[in-house]
């Protein structure tokens, strides 16, 4: 594609994640228009392109990737829809742009990367996260040397038991829609990063249970790895816990100093070391899409590499199937 060229995009699924993360962020950036949305409920997507002043709407995802004035697709539906849009979106000839979790499974994953190579077409996924300014600055930390050698990574993410059990309105908590549950939905963001910065995985193990029962999904899901750096990472994340164990923490400890950190709170990070503890507060932006989709739209320009490929959600998608491995009775 001519690097001068805008790129004009469809989203398949406009729903709440399009409102303000990432739908803006493709007509927002330069060279870059928002042509088209489709929903299954057509009043719904036309209510969303008339407030967000797009062009076209539909109802049905084969009819915007038979429009020829497409040139991208965003797929923003939940993941049991993720495959079959995207190898329909490849075979239109249309660049594609997929969601977190890229599918159900790593599985499904290398069967959109085996359509990929035989296509003339490219293909990011959304792990938005490693585009924001905080966590760039977090590697950029981390490459100076501010903590020495990485030697240690906790994540830990608890969270209160869901007040109402699965329904259509809260579809992560069904494994046949989400891939899991509430773990499928944000540990690939935390996991990205770490593998972002830290390399690929060595060896790795995990568990998962549904202890209370509230869902089909798991409620606890715990894993530790060993990546391409030596860095060993630690996890652990329960959904049905009582309020007052809630908590989003990152640490990376090395061996001069650590990082602490949210994964999903306010862009504030505290370095210690043997200088003491410094505070280090930014900013998320207002669509915190808007920065990776801003690469993502240059690297379809034909400027720039690929700024998160199927390979690297392939490497998350394979960390947490064995991490979310459901644990067998013994005997």
């Amino acid at each position: 594609m001519n690097s001068n060229e805008i790129i004009r995009w469809g989203i398949i699924g406009v729903g709440s994640v399009c409102e303000v993360k990432s739908g803006p962020g493709f007509y927002k950036n330069p060279n870059s228009q928002l042509l088209a949305v489709m929903r299954r409920d057509l009043e719904k997507a036309r209510d969303f392109a008339t407030r967000h002043k797009v062009p076209l709407w539909y109802d049905n995802a084969d009819t915007l990737l038979n429009n020829p004035d497409i040139d991208a697709v965003y797929i923003a539906t939940p993941p049991a829809q993720h495959k079959d849009y995207a190898l329909a979106a490849l075979a239109a000839g249309k660049d594609v742009y997929i969601e977190k979790p890229v599918t159900l499974n790593a599985d499904e994953c290398k069967q959109l990367i085996a359509a990929a190579a035989q296509s003339n077409n490219k293909v990011c996924v959304a792990h938005y996260r490693r585009a924001l300014p905080f966590f760039v600055h977090i590697g950029e930390l981390l490459r100076a040397g501010a903590i020495g050698t990485p030697l240690l990574a906790r994540i830990e993410m608890l969270r209160p038991a869901p007040e109402t059990p699965y329904s259509d309105d809260n579809w992560r908590l069904n494994p046949a829609v989400s891939g899991g549950g509430l773990f499928h939905d944000l540990a690939p963001h935390q996991l990205d990063l770490l593998l972002h910065w830290f390399g690929g995985v060595q060896t790795a193990s995990g568990i998962a249970l549904n202890q209370r029962q509230l869902s089909a999904a798991d409620d606890l899901v715990q894993g530790w790895a060993q990546l391409a750096s030596g860095l060993v990472v630690q996890g652990r994340w329960h959904f049905a816990l009582a309020p007052m164990h809630k908590r989003d923490q990152g640490e990376i400890i090395g061996t001069l100093g650590s990082i602490h950190f949210s994964f999903f709170g306010d862009a504030t990070l505290q370095l210690i070391d043997n200088n003491g503890e410094r505070t280090i507060t930014l900013s998320h932006p207002e669509h915190v899409q808007q920065p990776l989709i801003a690469q993502v739209n240059d690297y379809f320009r034909g400027n720039g590499a690929n700024p998160c490929s199927l390979q690297d959600a392939l490497a998350v998608m394979e960390l947490m199937d064995c991490f979310s491995q459901t644990t067998k009775q013994a005997g």
